[in-house]
């Protein structure tokens, strides 16, 4: 088996447009949380989200083809542009059938859907964009960075809610494992933020109504929680074979060891009882990296400030690592930029990493009195902690019973 090795980064999300000014602003413990500036809120009953801010595609990006691409698409080939550039690879030097290309996306493009939705209604079928399909469909993600780069190795995306990004990084991991591609292009990318889906998810009662103190909205773990808070992002890695990365002289942030999947098989929204689908899943990835569970040192949590979530998460970590838990620090990116959604396993997926190669972990903020039903667990709070990460964990559940959890590795010859 090929071991997988991380060499590129690439993110934006409510707290920056790029790695450094996110890492900088996470340890900091700053929000990204505020009111929602892209559409009148007046009718809705939640106000608030994690928008990106500052986001001017057309610096980067071609203009005619932004016209094409819905914001999901945008905010996805931002971040790849990125992480390209911080691997510092050239595919043209390349053989590009060994090079691919996998991305989550959980909704893909709801805003071009909403606006042509509308159009349809109000001015008839004719009037329809004729780019509604692909502007739409949530494998544009995967199909246009491709196409950016002239990418034909694996090509396809993962749509498991909010377990999109995680699972696009862990077959991603196994593709490169198995000799299937030398490099991987993945992560995930969301923009969910509209009015149509702010009213979903608000009449589901999943939403914060917090909106009076959008940046204490978010609180993984709290006691006061009262919902998550819905956010757009994107986050991108370049995963390469390590024989491969150590010949083109690649930096190396980490190690990916293992990848657990499993289904909850039990409601379309609550995890499963106890959270033991989460269990199985960190379960699998710590036998996949050959480890003892001893040598966790942290876990990124998928921590979305729900009732049930957050409980059954914590139960299942006390479940699985007993005594050990207590030694294992635990965090939230979350409380500080929101939900992304299916972008989300992958945006937590390199605040691991970089944990992990800076050996520091940043803050989860607004726990300020945490649920009795999570106490005895190690929750960095109010300020950035150095810690020896060797090994590391990150966890992301998505509705419709889908689990999937990252395992990290320092890396070493």
């Amino acid at each position: 088996m090929k071991r997988v090795v991380v060499t590129g980064l690439g993110i934006i999300t409510p707290l920056g447009n790029d790695v450094p000014t996110n890492w900088n602003n996470m340890l900091q413990g700053k929000s990204g949380i505020d009111l929602i500036k892209s559409f009148d809120t007046t009718n809705h009953a939640v106000k608030i989200a994690g928008e990106v801010k500052d986001f001017h595609p057309e610096t980067k990006l071609d203009p005619k083809s932004l016209k094409r691409l819905d914001r999901c698409v945008q905010l996805c080939l931002w971040a790849t542009l990125e992480a390209v550039a911080d691997a510092g690879i050239d595919f043209e030097k390349y053989d590009k059938t060994d090079i691919g290309v996998i991305i989550g996306s959980g909704i893909g493009g709801l805003l071009t859907w909403e606006d042509e939705h509308i159009k349809f209604l109000n001015q008839g079928p004719a009037r329809v964009s004729p780019f509604l399909i692909p502007m739409m469909i949530p494998d544009m993600t995967s199909g246009y960075v491709a196409i950016h780069y002239g990418l034909k190795g694996p090509n396809y995306t993962t749509v498991s809610a909010c377990a999109s990004g995680a699972h696009a990084i862990g077959v991603a991991f196994r593709e490169i494992k198995l000799g299937n591609a030398s490099v991987i292009i993945t992560g995930g990318s969301e923009a969910p933020v509209t009015p149509f889906a702010l009213a979903g998810f608000s009449n589901m009662r999943a939403l914060s109504r917090r909106n009076d103190e959008p940046q204490k909205a978010s609180r993984p773990f709290d006691k006061d929680r009262d919902g998550f808070v819905m956010a757009e992002g994107a986050g991108i890695l370049i995963l390469e074979e390590l024989e491969f990365a150590k010949r083109r002289g690649a930096k190396i942030y980490a190690e990916v060891v293992g990848f657990g999947a499993t289904g909850d098989g039990y409601h379309i929204t609550a995890p499963s009882p106890e959270g033991e689908g989460a269990r199985r899943a960190m379960e699998r990835a710590i036998r996949e990296a050959g480890c003892p569970k001893e040598a966790i040192d942290y876990i990124n949590t998928h921590g979305t400030s729900t009732d049930l979530n957050d409980k059954f998460e914590a139960r299942a970590i006390k479940d699985l690592f007993g005594e050990h838990a207590k030694n294992i620090w635990l965090n939230s990116t979350k409380s500080m930029i929101g939900h992304t959604l299916g972008a989300a396993g992958a945006i937590e997926a390199i605040v691991t990493i970089l944990s992990i190669h800076e050996q520091i972990l940043h803050p989860s903020i607004n726990l300020e009195n945490p649920d009795p039903e999570c106490e005895g667990l190690n929750f960095v709070v109010k300020e950035a902690r150095r810690a020896k990460i060797d090994y590391a964990l990150s966890n992301s559940l998505g509705f419709g019973g889908h689990n999937s959890t990252l395992c990290f590795k320092r890396y070493s010859e």
